[in-house]
């Protein structure tokens, strides 16, 4: 019992770094899409880790977490996707190094590549 204790402290201090890593991504990056890349990919991951460290040193309630994973999984990438076209549809302008806008190559009917 002590030893999935300790995997499961472990697993949340990861969880949580990624966490943090994710905070300092949203602070850092230029603009809406990079911060919005940074933010739901770090946060999904740290949160599936953290949520699973609890599982694991609570094993009562690593059912319901596993469905709060599942929900995670889903929803944060889905979620990301639909605001950062929202926000490229809104005209919200690519930060000054971006070299391609693939959205707008893909709305002109070019040839881009970029898949």
């Amino acid at each position: 019992m002590q030893d999935l204790e300790l995997i499961g402290g472990l697993l949340s201090v990861v969880g949580a770094v990624f966490l943090l890593l994710a905070a300092i991504g949203i602070i850092r990056m230029p603009d809406v899409y990079n911060r919005m890349q940074a933010g739901t990919k770090a946060t999904t991951l740290g949160s599936i880790l953290f949520l699973l460290g609890i599982g694991l040193a609570n094993p009562d309630w690593l059912g319901k977490i596993l469905l709060l994973v599942l929900f995670i999984v889903f929803t944060n990438p889905i979620s990301s996707h639909v605001l950062a076209r929202a926000a490229h549809h809104r005209g919200i302008p690519l930060a000054e190094g971006s070299v391609r806008d693939c959205l707008s190559d893909d709305e002109a009917g070019e040839e881009g590549g970029c898949e």
